[in-house]
């Protein structure tokens, strides 16, 4: 089977990064350009400045659907990420381009008929066999995965798109994907474990992410596929009165008359007078949980609850 636009693939690395174009990728993109895609090598080979450039769009985990809509001869593949919705850009998902070896035809036979399994460890990495060589790593939580077996020795076989034969990786590592809507708390606990991650615009994994990539990838280790974009987000969600907030919930942020542009999770509601988030913060380049600012509580223009 091969690629063909208009159809659907899946990603086959354990992250790709979606690009505004090919042309806009500059050298120390390199190693998230392979058919590897190495994207730990990739965020510690940036700079500050070069963690926040606007190239990059967003990032696709293994397995995720994307929609091809053209082929280039050196390459590249124009997608939608249809796992990621993006409703202002495009009704069907997120837009972008990435490397086409970097995704693989789906196989009808593999769609998978039993419950599929979540990664719940922040970071994992597939095996050839049971303990032994290691073929993909940087697995990140959120991932789904597709079970090709029962657990053996505390280790499960799963399928992986473009793969013939299943990979291992230790049973603990994965959980139900449950379809029930998780709690906020819940949520809360996945982006705890990825605080000091490192920001980078457009991240979307345990390498490397931005404030509204934590909230996303927080809701989709439990299968809520909430919007990309933090204003998108907003749209998505449901207003509290601000007080009346609870831990788990999500502050955005805005400047008089413009668009949402930041958005954190709500650690403590401020019942002492000191409200409380997590979240990826742009200017300390990282993930972190702490009181607003006098500057951020002044642009805080609301509190939603998914």
């Amino acid at each position: 089977m091969e690629l063909q636009p208009g159809r659907e693939a899946v990603v086959r690395v354990a992250v790709a990064t979606l690009w505004t174009s090919p042309e806009a990728v500059r050298p120390v993109d390199r190693p998230a350009l392979t058919a590897g895609a190495d994207i730990s090598a990739w965020v510690s080979g940036m700079d500050t400045d070069q963690q926040v450039g606007d190239c990059v769009l967003s990032q696709l985990l293994l397995g995720e659907r994307v929609l091809v809509g053209e082929l280039r001869p050196d390459g590249w593949a124009r997608v939608v990420a249809v796992e990621q919705p993006a409703a202002k850009l495009d009704p069907r998902g997120y837009p972008g381009w990435l490397p086409a070896d970097q995704l693989a035809p789906i196989d009808p036979a593999r769609t998978g008929t039993e419950h599929p399994l979540a990664v719940d460890a922040t970071v994992t990495a597939l095996h050839a066999t049971p303990n032994g060589p290691v073929v993909l790593p940087g697995v990140v939580v959120g991932t789904r995965l597709v079970p090709a077996g029962p657990a053996q020795d505390d280790w499960r076989p799963v399928h992986v798109p473009g793969r013939a034969a299943p990979l291992w990786l230790p049973d603990e590592h994965l959980a139900p994907a449950s379809a029930a809507t998780p709690t906020a708390e819940q949520a809360l606990a996945v982006a705890q474990r990825l605080l000091d991650v490192v920001y980078i615009w457009g991240g979307l994994s345990a390498h490397g992410i931005d404030c509204s990539g934590l909230v996303h990838l927080a809701w989709r280790r439990f299968g809520v596929l909430l919007p990309r974009d933090a204003d998108d987000q907003a749209v998505a969600t449901t207003p509290v009165p601000l007080g009346a907030e609870r831990p788990g919930d999500l502050y955005f942020f805005a400047r008089p008359g413009r668009k949402i542009h930041h958005i954190g999770i709500v650690t403590a509601p401020g019942d002492d007078g000191q409200r409380r988030m997590l979240h990826a913060c742009y200017r300390r380049r990282r993930v972190i949980e702490e009181p607003l600012p006098a500057d951020r509580a002044a642009t805080l223009v609301g509190a939603h609850r998914v």
